[in-house]
């Protein structure tokens, strides 16, 4: 089974650091390719012990936003 889940890589000092949304898994990386790989494979990993029946395997895309908040 095919599955599409969305990620943000962002910088953080000398590490890339991926995060998938609909799981709240996180990886890393010393480049972006490599943050993607790390990511891929532990969320490989937390797919193998969850059962397929989980809300992440919505058929709809999430919907993408931003927000701009001023804080003083």
């Amino acid at each position: 089974m095919t599955y599409k889940f969305t990620t943000i890589i962002t910088q953080e000092g000398k590490w890339f650091v991926a995060r998938c949304l609909e799981l709240a898994v996180v990886s890393q990386g010393k480049t972006v390719e490599e943050a993607q790989k790390n990511l891929k494979e532990a969320i490989e990993l937390y797919l193998e012990n969850q059962p397929k029946t989980k809300k992440y395997l919505s058929k709809k895309a999430p919907l993408i936003t931003s927000l701009e908040l001023e804080h003083v």
